[in-house]
C-alpha cells in the first residue's frame, strides 16, 4: 500500500519523508487546486529527499483545456522536471466537451519517458467515465488519481470500486481527495485502491504581534504545511493491516 503525499512547498515535502511517506505530488498553490512548482523547488527534493518525487504539471489555475503557447510550456516543464531527475509527473488534458484529450495526454507520455505518467483529478468531472477510464490507459498514463467523481474520496468509495474493477490491473488507481487519518482505512477497504493520495496539511502562522493598520490582512500570513503526525498516523493504520 502506497501513502502519496500532496506536498505544497520544500518544507511539506520534508515533513511527508520524516512521516514515512513512500511518494510525494509536488506542487504550489495547494489551495487553488495545485499549479507547477518552481525549478529550484523540484530540484531539491529530486536530489536531496529519499522519497519519490512526483511532480503537477499544471502552468494555470482554472479548467484543464490549454492552448498551443501552454502546452508548450506544460512540455517544457515535463522536460526540465526529467532534468532535474524525478520519478514522474502529473498531468490531465480535456476538451471542452469534457473528454479526454487524447492527443495532448499521449504527447506527454511519450515526452515524460522514462518518468510515470499520473493521471490527475480532471478524469473526475469526465461525462463519461468508462471511456475516459480506457483512453488514458491506452495512452500508456500509469496511474489514475481520483475521488470516484465525487468531492471527496470518501463521498466517492463506490464509484472507486467500479473504476478499480474496471481497470483490473491495467493502470494503478489511486484514491485522493479528503483522505484523513479517520477515513483513510475505510476507503481503501471498500473501494479496493492500493494506493491512497493526501495533503494532511496544517494551518501555520509563525507571525504573533500583528498589527491591524498594516495592508496585509491577516489571512496572507496563513499558510498550510504538511503534518508529520498525521502522516504518520495514516501509515501506522497501514502498516496493522494487511490488505
Amino acid at each position: 500500500m502506497i501513502l502519496e503525499i500532496c506536498a505544497n512547498s520544500v518544507q511539506s515535502a520534508i515533513n511527508a519523508q520524516k512521516g514515512g511517506a513512500q511518494r510525494i505530488e509536488l506542487c504550489q498553490n495547494l489551495n487553488e487546486g495545485g499549479t507547477t512548482p518552481s525549478y529550484a523547488t523540484i530540484e531539491y527534493c529530486a536530489k536531496q529527499l529519499k522519497l519519490k518525487t512526483f511532480v503537477l504539471i499544471r502552468p494555470r489555475i482554472g479548467d484543464f483545456c490549454y492552448s498551443d503557447v501552454e502546452f508548450e510550456i506544460i512540455k517544457k516543464d515535463v522536460a526540465a522536471c526529467k532534468k532535474a531527475g524525478v520519478s514522474g509527473v502529473v498531468v490531465g488534458f480535456l476538451h471542452p466537451d469534457l473528454t479526454i484529450d487524447v492527443e495532448k495526454t499521449a504527447a506527454i507520455v511519450k515526452e515524460s519517458y522514462p518518468m510515470e505518467v499520473t493521471f490527475h483529478r480532471a478524469f473526475d468531472i469526465c461525462k463519461n467515465w468508462e471511456q475516459s477510464l480506457e483512453q488514458i490507459i491506452e495512452v500508456g498514463c500509469h496511474r489514475l488519481l481520483t475521488s470516484g467523481q465525487k468531492k471527496s474520496a470518501f463521498e466517492g468509495m463506490m464509484m472507486l470500486k467500479n473504476i478499480v474493477q474496471k481497470a483490473n490491473g491495467r493502470i494503478q488507481v489511486m484514491a485522493g481527495s479528503g483522505v484523513n487519518s479517520q477515513n483513510a482505512l475505510e476507503i481503501i477497504t471498500k473501494s479496493g485502491v492500493q494506493e491512497i493520495h493526501a495533503s494532511c496539511k496544517k494551518r501555520i502562522c509563525q507571525i504573533s504581534d500583528y498589527k491591524e493598520d498594516i495592508y496585509l490582512d491577516r489571512s496572507n500570513l496563513i499558510y498550510t504545511e504538511t503534518d508529520i503526525k498525521e502522516v504518520e498516523k495514516i501509515l501506522k493504520q497501514l502498516k496493522n493491516n494487511k490488505f
